[in-house]
């Protein structure tokens, strides 16, 4: 008795020893257990952990058998796969983790990454509306929404922000970034970071957090032409002050992850770029997180003729600071070969792999590999009340008032007869926008149930035509409704007999986004016929836009008297939409990208350069302009009107002279001359008038967001620094030059207050 006393308190003692031990070993330094860890691969479990595959099978049934899946299902096993992406869901998760985790030799966590791009269930709106609200807590809410849904349900890795600047509608991806500013962009990019990954790095731990990824490095919303996949060819100051700018913001505010880009920049595949992920990334700006390459894109650089086989791309990807490959395939069968052959350097592999381990270590998924997979906080986190109300606080910041005539909104809410016209203002999946992947079909609320719970007016909905025809799904062209007209005459009917009538048109969700790229920016199909052929019977019209890029409606602008931007919102967005119409929410929203008169504009943006021939000073043809249509955007970038009207001052400079280094104060005063309460948004831009390199017209360089009561008046102050005032040469070299500046304060790019001051 006395023995087995004895011997039960040696293993009680020795069981405390080891769990003393491995308590002390978690609290050493992440960099400490990370060389530990990488002295015990193998050089093909390191290359493993740069290797991303898809879901391929259903991870809790049965095993694969035969074919592709199999053979992934084997590497999975043994070591050789770092991260899945579009696995989700609690069960899923939890047991593709315990394969990695308790079947492979060393144990190493998975990453779970997928595109939570504005929301996870419950959808925020797309992430250019967002960017249309200017409020840049509202927008890291958002993105806290969506963090918490997405860990909830296994998730530590969010293939966003895409933090692309872009100046061309054309392209369908600017539904996925900040518009075409990049100093709007680097604040956004700056937002959704700390959003998805909290405020400090520590917050990354947490359980509610997961791992960011600024995209596509670099260039990508310089795709020529706005299409898809296709090359970039740019000037060196443009990637240094527009491209890189919110990349460098992001990585500041601590994102963890890259994503390189499809695009070739100035004749070489983004993948394959050492200039970018080396010398830019890597090297300049020290990031120590790693670069995912976009879908196969290593494979890719084959197709562009810069790599001759799989072989030859795998080598030029990982020399150039690519360190994990999502879904080429090539790492894990390429790389240590490379290796053993004397190709490439080791080191390049334990480099990418020191940078893979530490953002799994980061997440806490070393110290709890399940952390992410608690089906109690799944089910009360995913679609919550205050998700909901978060989504719809969001979307109604996103709403822009491009014109209001004869102050036909906000609508009355009583003694009324409202039409409601247009298949999209029924539509309950179209407003969800486009890349949504985790949401559910049928569960927006759409504007008719949004204007239904004001019960005051007698509403009417006629459809008057689709949109669409036939199954909209994310993988297939949608197809667009250019011949039926059939519901045109109830529609015409319901709206002769109204007193206003609300038009809800514009693109389906899945007509932007990526590979959605349009040559003509118009009201798809027949609904621009729809629109002409209600107002000849009614004029007393509220257009309300939904859509995910800028579109051309010059028709529109000239004749309707009410326009609303109303985008793709979301989970809430009928709700959204009847609350602005209505006026229980003044709309604040102002453009973050120039919408074209005509798609021959594109692209087209507020901070052109002047040119050598700005005006038409000689009464002549010789001058930078079209000759069929103005050269000026039908609403300018910052544009957005309230229900109430504010005047500004003149601006008010401390001094006209100011030394370098020497602090600029400006300031406006701002009064609400109308009869509502509202929030404006204070825009501030800057020219650098005579430099070494032209400098753009105005570029924005400060706004501030103030709310006014009727009657009201604030002074708004300023203070511009060397970063507002100077520029990037040609070299990437950040340079503040003497000479005249000249200082925009106003409510848009194209509505300004102007004043003069000189640094020496």
């Amino acid at each position: 008795m006395k023995r087995t006393i004895i011997l039960t308190l040696l293993i009680m003692g020795s069981y405390a020893h080891a769990q003393k031990k491995k308590k002390m070993k978690q609290q050493e330094p992440i960099e400490t257990r990370i060389e530990q860890l990488l002295q015990k691969m193998t050089l093909e479990e390191k290359v493993g952990q740069m290797n991303q595959y898809n879901g391929f099978w259903d991870v809790t049934g049965p095993a694969p058998e035969g074919g592709s899946a199999a053979l992934k299902y084997e590497h999975l096993k043994k070591g050789w796969v770092g991260s899945m992406l579009t696995v989700r869901g609690v069960k899923e998760v939890k047991a593709v983790q315990k394969i990695a985790v308790e079947e492979t030799r060393l144990g190493i966590p998975l990453i779970i990454g997928f595109d939570v791009i504005h929301g996870y269930k419950t959808l925020s709106p797309i992430p250019l509306a967002e960017a249309a609200s200017w409020d840049m807590e509202a927008i890291k809410k958002s993105a806290q929404v969506a963090a918490g849904e997405a860990s909830a349900s296994g998730i530590n890795w969010t293939f966003g922000p895409n933090v692309d600047v872009s100046r061309d509608a054309r392209w369908g991806r600017v539904m996925e970034g900040a518009g075409e500013d990049a100093f709007l962009g680097s604040k956004v990019a700056e937002a959704r970071v700390k959003g998805f990954q909290g405020e400090t790095k520590e917050d990354l731990g947490l359980p509610n957090t997961i791992a960011a990824c600024a995209k596509h490095f670099a260039a990508y919303g310089f795709v020529e032409a706005g299409k898809e996949y296709n090359l970039v060819d740019i000037g060196m100051p443009t990637l240094y002050n527009l491209v890189l700018p919110p990349f460098e913001a992001a990585k500041n505010a601590g994102v963890r992850t890259f994503m390189n880009s499809f695009n070739t920049l100035n004749g070489v595949p983004a993948t394959g770029s050492k200039f970018l992920q080396r010398d830019i990334l890597k090297g300049k700006w020290n990031f120590d997180g790693f670069v995912i390459t976009d879908w196969a894109s290593i494979r890719e650089m084959i197709n562009w003729g810069f790599a001759e086989d799989g072989t030859e791309a795998s080598l030029k990807a990982v020399e150039a600071g690519a360190d994990m490959d999502m879904e080429s395939h090539l790492y894990v069968y390429e790389l240590a070969k490379l290796v053993w052959e004397g190709k490439v350097d080791e080191k390049l592999i334990d480099d990418a792999v020191r940078r893979i381990l530490r953002v799994k270590f980061e997440l806490g998924l070393f110290d709890d590999p399940y952390r992410y997979c608690d089906e109690k906080r799944e089910q009360k986190v995913i679609g919550s009340k205050e998700n909901r109300e978060a989504v719809l606080d969001m979307a109604k910041k996103s709403i822009v008032l491009l014109k209001n005539d004869k102050q036909l909104l906000p609508l009355p809410k009583t003694g009324k007869r409202i039409a409601l016209i247009g298949a999209l203002a029924a539509d309950k999946t179209s407003p969800l926008g486009s890349w949504r992947i985790a949401s559910d079909d049928e569960t927006a609320v759409s504007v008719l149930e949004g204007m239904q719970q004001y019960t005051g007016n007698r509403l009417v909905y006629e459809k008057g035509a689709d949109v669409t025809i036939g199954s909209v799904s994310f993988i297939q062209e949608v197809q667009i409704n250019t011949t039926d007209k059939s519901s045109f005459e109830a529609a015409k009917k319901t709206a002769q007999e109204s007193d206003i009538v609300v038009m809800v048109l514009g693109e389906h969700g899945f007509q932007t986004g990526e590979a959605r790229s349009r040559t003509e920016l118009g009201l798809p199909g027949v609904q621009q016929e729809l629109l002409e052929e209600v107002y000849k019977v009614n004029p007393n019209i509220v257009l309300v836009l939904n859509n995910g890029r800028p579109l051309a409606l010059p028709w529109a602008a000239k004749h309707i008297p009410a326009i609303v931007e109303a985008w793709q919102l979301g989970t809430e967005t009928g709700n959204a939409v009847a609350q602005v119409l209505y006026g229980d929410y003044n709309p604040s929203g102002k453009l973050p990208m120039s919408f074209p008169r005509n798609v021959g504009q594109c692209p087209i943006y507020y901070n052109y350069y002047a040119t050598g021939r700005p005006i038409d000073k000689d009464n002549n043809v010789f001058w930078t302009h079209y000759s069929d249509v103005e050269k000026t955007p039908l609403w300018s970038f910052g544009h957005g009107l309230s229900y109430t009207t504010f005047e500004y001052s003149e601006i008010t400079l401390d001094k006209e002279s100011y030394k370098k280094g020497e602090p600029v104060k400006a300031s406006v005063t701002v009064k609400n001359t109308g009869n509502y309460d509202g929030k404006e948004v204070v825009q501030l831009y800057v020219r650098d008038v005579v430099a070494s390199l032209t400098r753009p017209v105005k570029e924005l360089k400060d706004f501030q967001m103030i709310s006014l009561n009727k009657g009201e008046s604030k002074t708004v102050e300023f203070v511009l620094t060397e970063k507002e005032l100077g520029f990037y040469n040609s070299e990437g070299e950040f340079i503040v030059e003497s000479g005249k500046f000249q200082i925009f304060i106003g409510t848009s790019s194209s509505d300004t207050k102007n004043s003069v001051f000189h640094l020496y």
